[in-house]
């Protein structure tokens, strides 16, 4: 069994803040999901203007990149929340729920936990020279929400550290409940 189990409802369990976190990151995400749809019928429009009827906008072409570093960086913790994202799991797949718990909370500490910390840390600057200026695109005719867009950069290790406040807390349950000699 994977996370995917308890992040559907947060368990029974879970307290208010575990619930909050995991209803936030479920939301964003299935909310930002929409976008994908919406980013193919736009590819298509700005594909059939551009060759059918040799019309073209800089800020039809840039909203669809803006749309996609949303679905990119906000529906990665999501992913993360019902155990979609990619894993090497030929150990990990038929291991017992103590192990896979072992294995999750170690990933998620040693690897998910210090890069959002540092992205965090580091792209701070970035995104506040952004919005210092308002930031807008360096192409005439383009959106003039470019600090809007590296603001996303700030969203994906706040989402991922709130799945990782869940994730920590349902493997560290796991790892109690499973006990060897507990039953």
């Amino acid at each position: 069994m994977g996370l995917s189990g308890i992040h559907e409802a947060a368990g029974a369990d879970a307290g208010p803040v575990q619930a909050a976190a995991a209803g936030t990151v479920s939301w964003v995400g299935r909310t930002v999901s929409w976008l994908l749809p919406v980013m193919v019928a736009l590819v298509f429009a700005i594909v059939l203007m551009r060759y059918g009827f040799n019309l073209g906008w800089i800020w039809l072409q840039e909203l669809v990149v803006y749309m996609h570093s949303a679905v990119f960086l906000l529906v990665i913790a999501w992913a993360f929340q019902g155990d979609e994202h990619v894993r090497v799991d030929i150990f990990y797949r038929d291991a017992s729920p103590r192990h896979k718990a072992r294995i999750n909370l170690g990933g998620t500490l040693l690897f998910v936990v210090p890069f959002s910390v540092y992205l965090l840390w580091v792209g701070w600057d970035y995104v506040s020279a952004s919005w210092a200026v308002h930031e807008g695109s360096r192409e005439a005719g383009g959106l003039d929400f470019v600090y809007l867009l590296k603001s996303l950069i700030l969203l994906l290790p706040v989402l991922l550290l709130m799945q990782c406040y869940d994730t920590i807390r349902h493997c560290l349950q796991t790892l109690r409940a499973n006990r060897p000699g507990s039953d």
